[in-house]
């Protein structure tokens, strides 16, 4: 029997073209394992388990008033057993009173009792009492998917064909998991351009499309699936006339990437003379090929929060210097920049044991976190400081508002400093500190900053929410996530001009680099650095190449003078395509290709 071809438009997350079968993740069985807890940890378990039983109820509901709105009330009354499984007292009461007596993480005893319920519904001789069991596996999924957040696992290692995931959403763990392993490519129901799963997507060089609102519903496991991820569509059950389409998309692409690869070893600066840095995004120790294979001058921003993820413990300080080491060692002579934990918003690290409503967008996160937290930041700078005598490391301290936080920072660093002598360990006593500017007050305030910090890196993907007010993470406002917004360009340029005017370097390490239009004008608003996806820095080494700097200043004086991010985005296209043509991309301009 034939079926008909669907298409599903979404959010362009990472580019390139796919072509396989679907896994739908979150069908899959959770892997659960026990985790102890201390005595003091108990309330904060039953916490957690409470919040994720409200969490799941409200999903349930929302699923239930969607289906009854746009199909027929019977169905939605599908998930009354879904409610009622979690309102049911005497479950919910075994959680917790094993909780208590266990000592084991809610995550863990939760998925004990659902499989002793699953059972006894499996034996029940009545079908319908008996079909409740899928309605009870449904549930308890969901509610697991809740509670587990980072410590969920998926058996990545398992899969031995190319898979392209579908999902609801995709932590940065998640994504991490993914890499060196048979995925092509990924989807997911939510999410914007600058999630850190997307971020995560670009780093493995897959193609992504998020915010879809419901692939998860309308894909089914092994569907056949298109992924194109520079126009944000999924293609289900694709015809014969569509795969060839792709296929010859793709070939173009290549062929289209290709030639940038003539200005690999060539000088990063511009025909009149300006030299800029570009440098490498870097998540994971393993991509340090590809970025040296792309040839980055560095690594402009090191996440080191990825190497939190996907334990149920915290990294040893050892773990973390040998990490940083490599690193270091495997770029030299060239500057690492590992950027202090930042925690918070989608990047949730369950071996903390604290409620997930702790950790929002705006507030304890990031500096904050560690600040309250000099236990696990000290381990870090530790860490950090003793990979400096192996290499070309500088530290920066993520969301900092002004400079009272750069200085309770530095005091801190002051005093593993102190200690490291102490105990007679080396490390570089130069080594440079920078703040990142990715929030408004620190913006503001940088010139003030500028006076205390060694370097400015300035973080687009958070400075924009938070200029914006649009929750970067959000599929309903991924529209109103404006990179080229004239307030966002002119808080860049006033950062840009505060750093020169105090003599200190300032770079940017935010999607915004690696999109060729706002890369020319961040060039003429004179940046030092940028910082990218590794697959993106030949491109803007080509348009770097192919321009002037005066031609540069030019677009980027044009377009601070402009009232809407529409109006900048099509003037900074307009100018890229009359002053670097064969940089963008063939036949859609539009599209970092």
């Amino acid at each position: 029997m034939s079926v008909n071809e669907i298409i599903l438009k979404g959010v362009p997350a990472a580019p390139g073209i796919a072509y396989g079968s679907a896994f739908i993740l979150d069908k899959q069985d959770f892997i659960v394992p026990p985790r102890a807890i201390m005595e003091n940890e108990i309330p904060i378990e039953i916490a957690r388990f409470e919040e994720a039983l409200v969490k799941t109820k409200e999903e349930i509901a929302k699923i239930q008033q969607k289906i009854s709105t746009e199909m027929q009330i019977s169905q939605a009354q599908i998930f009354e057993a879904h409610l009622l499984v979690l309102e049911d007292r005497t479950l919910i009461e075994e959680v917790i009173k094993r909780i208590r007596k266990e000592k084991l993480s809610a995550e863990y005893i939760f998925s004990e009792v659902l499989k002793k319920y699953v059972k006894i519904f499996s034996n029940i001789e009545d079908d319908y009492l008996r079909e409740r069991v899928s309605d009870v596996n449904d549930v308890g999924r969901r509610l697991l998917k809740n509670l587990m957040d980072e410590t969920k696992m998926h058996e990545f290692d398992s899969i031995t064909e190319e898979l392209i995931i579908i999902s609801h959403d995709l932590s940065p763990s998640d994504t991490a998991s993914m890499y060196n392993k048979n995925i092509i490519a990924f989807a997911t129901d939510i999410g914007g351009k600058t999630s850190h799963s997307t971020i995560m997507a670009k780093s493995l060089g897959i193609p992504a499309v998020v915010g879809l609102k419901d692939a998860t519903l309308r894909i089914r496991n092994q569907d056949t699936l298109i992924v194109d991820g520079r126009e944000g569509l999924i293609i289900i059950h694709p015809t014969e006339e569509t795969k060839k389409h792709y296929i010859d998309l793709r070939s173009r692409i290549l062929k289209f990437q290709d030639q940038f690869q003539s200005v690999k070893d060539l000088a990063c600066e511009t025909t009149d003379g300006k030299k800029i840095n570009l440098l490498a995004n870097l998540e994971l120790p393993e991509e340090i090929p590809s970025i040296i294979k792309h040839g980055a001058n560095g690594i402009g921003l090191y996440r080191t929060e990825f190497f939190y993820m996907n334990r149920v413990d915290l990294p040893s300080e050892e773990e973390q210097f040998e990490a940083y080491k490599q690193v270091a060692q495997a770029m030299a002579p060239n500057i690492v920049t590992i950027r202090s934990l930042d925690l918070g918003g989608d990047k949730f690290i369950s071996s903390l044991q604290i409620p997930r409503d702790m950790y929002p967008f705006l507030g304890w996160r990031a500096i904050r976190f560690c600040l309250a937290r000099p236990d696990i930041f000290k381990t870090q700078l530790r860490a950090i400081l003793r990979a400096s005598a192996f290499g070309n490391i500088r530290l920066m301290y993520p969301m900092i508002i002004g400079p009272d936080d750069l200085r309770r920072a530095n005091a801190i660093l002051y005093e593993v400093k102190t200690s490291l002598r102490d105990e007679k360990i080396p490390f570089n006593e130069d080594i440079k500190v920078g703040a990142m500017i990715e929030v408004p007050s620190a913006a503001v305030t940088a010139d003030l900053l500028a006076k205390e910090a060694d370097f400015f890196s300035i973080g687009t993907n958070d400075l924009i929410q938070y200029m914006l007010a649009v929750d970067r993470v959000s599929e309903q406002t991924a529209e109103l996530y404006d990179p080229g917004h004239p307030s966002i360009l002119r808080v860049i340029k006033n950062t840009i001009d505060a750093a020169h005017k105090a003599n200190i370097p300032v770079g940017l390490c935010g999607e915004m680099s690696s999109e060729p239009s706002f890369a020319l004008i961040l060039l003429g608003m004179n940046i030092d650095d940028l910082s990218m996806s590794a697959l993106s820095i030949l491109q803007i080494k080509k348009l770097i190449r192919s321009v002037s700097f005066e031609s540069a200043k030019k677009v980027a004086e044009e377009v601070l003078q402009l009232a809407t991010g529409q109006e900048v985005d099509e003037i900074s296209r307009m100018r890229l395509r009359e002053l670097a043509p064969d940089v963008v991309t063939m036949k859609n301009d539009e599209k970092n290709g």
